[in-house]
């Protein structure tokens, strides 16, 4: 089973495709999308949409899982990192894909075991879950490789 785990963000969105096969796990992609600093809001949605979809046509996953916002000082910040999750939900929807969210608290559990972890436990544990030669980077790809362990864990073996 193919699963796509998303961390998502206005100015760069992080993606993880991760494959599980019995109780193993792999990692099929991952990296980030950036967009042009010069694009409006609407047109840096447009993008991480049209890239989410080619990504879900490129590699066919099963299931979708996002990060949930977590409360953000930065009000302005919030409110776009909550319009580019919208655009993520849409294209799983447009491809007929369940989505599963899940907070930034229950992504470092299923990986670390530690709600509280720093970046780079959970980059090393991600590291050490999907047997990786080197740590993934950039932050926003290891957490979304994160994302995609967490809703692994979480799903039921294939029948």
């Amino acid at each position: 089973m193919i699963v796509l785990g998303i961390d998502p963000g206005t100015a760069r969105t992080g993606y993880g495709i991760v494959e599980r096969s019995g109780s193993q796990l792999r990692a099929l992609d991952f990296g980030c999308f950036e967009t042009v600093k010069t694009l409006t809001l609407p047109e840096r949605l447009v993008e991480i949409h049209r890239a989410i979809g080619e990504l879900i046509d490129e590699h066919h996953p099963s299931v979708v899982g996002v990060e949930r916002l977590f409360f953000n000082r930065n009000v302005q910040t919030a409110f776009a990192v909550g319009q580019a999750r919208g655009v993520v939900l849409l294209a799983a929807a447009q491809h007929g894909l369940a989505v599963m969210e899940y907070g930034p608290h229950e992504v470092k559990i299923a990986v670390t075991g530690y709600g509280r972890a720093e970046k780079g436990q959970v980059q090393r544990m991600v590291q050490a879950v999907l047997g990786m030669a080197e740590l993934p980077r950039p932050d926003d790809a290891a957490d979304a490789l994160a994302v995609a362990i967490c809703l692994a864990h979480g799903l039921r073996p294939a029948a």
